[in-house]
């Protein structure tokens, strides 16, 4: 399939390589020229424009930042849109908020085109490995469609249902993720405080009721587990900045629909703390 993908950063990098080792015929397109040519030197084509990226293929994939990149890219005069066959589809991996991914969904099916939101989980390794999950939210039909692009780059495809629920599930994965780490944290450090080996306390968490993904595969207490970001001074995984932009979609997502999240909005605060301190780039677990 000739396929369109936008965002080649340490995500989207990754991901659009995995789809030319499949077989798949790529157009790229990145504001950063060093990105495009990464992947023209994997025998990618490179676009001068999302506009003109979107005239040439069957399918666009976009991995983004934030909401207001993947807007631009999508209603700019010269973006996505602008240049898009009717029939074919968008699918945005972006994690952005929900009402966002509704309101670009609108847009683009009335002019003809189909879009999906399909946020991911399983970070920069999952990328390399192509293990992502994609929680995908749109039409059945849509879902099936792009479900045999999707598993190129990950494990775990799962429909969501209508429209904006992938960004639904995701927002809501990390806001428990988040609170989770936090525990294991606290709960690591309150026992290293009480002269407990972290080892033993994890391997304790591991086999009883504290268990959960934070504690048995992310651990984040130096020196208790290898090849995680707490074993090389929380470099190279999920940046603290991106779980506090992350966090903030899901106080606006609770704000809009007045929905209460009395320890997610405890978890923002800590995480712009961390920030504030000039961390924003180390690892989430360095909390």
């Amino acid at each position: 399939m000739k396929i369109g993908f936008i965002g080649l950063g340490n995500m989207g990098n990754p991901m659009a390589r995995n789809l030319i080792q499949s077989g798949h015929e790529l157009v790229v397109y990145d504001i950063v020229q060093a990105a495009r040519d990464k992947l023209t030197a994997m025998g990618a084509k490179a676009a001068s424009s999302a506009k003109h990226l979107a005239s040439e293929v069957e399918l666009v994939i976009t991995m983004l930042p934030s909401a207001p990149q993947v807007k631009e890219v999508c209603l700019a005069p010269d973006g996505i849109f602008a240049g898009l066959e009717k029939g074919v589809r968008i699918v945005d991996s972006s994690t952005i908020d929900p009402f966002t991914a509704r309101e670009l969904s609108a847009a683009a099916a009335n002019q003809g085109n189909p879009m999906l939101d399909a946020p991911v989980s399983g970070g920069t390794g999952g990328a390399e490995a192509g293990t992502l999950t994609f929680m995908v939210g749109g039409q059945e039909e849509d879902y099936r469609a792009v479900k045999p692009i999707l598993s190129c780059m990950g494990k775990n495809i799962v429909h969501c249902g209508p429209s904006g629920n992938g960004q639904v599930a995701k927002v809501c994965n990390n806001l428990v993720l988040a609170i989770t780490m936090l525990g294991v944290c606290e709960g690591l450090t309150l026992g290293v405080a009480l002269n407990m080996d972290p080892k033993v306390l994890t391997n304790i968490f591991n086999t009883s009721s504290a268990r959960c993904w934070s504690s048995d595969t992310y651990n984040p207490y130096p020196g208790v587990m290898e090849n995680v970001p707490a074993a090389r001074g929380y470099t190279r995984g999920f940046a603290s900045a991106l779980m506090l932009k992350d966090l903030g979609l899901a106080m606006e997502s609770a704000r809009l629909s007045k929905q209460p999240v009395f320890l997610g909005a405890l978890a923002q605060q800590l995480y712009q703390m961390m920030v504030r301190q000039g961390n924003g780039q180390k690892d989430f677990s360095g909390i």
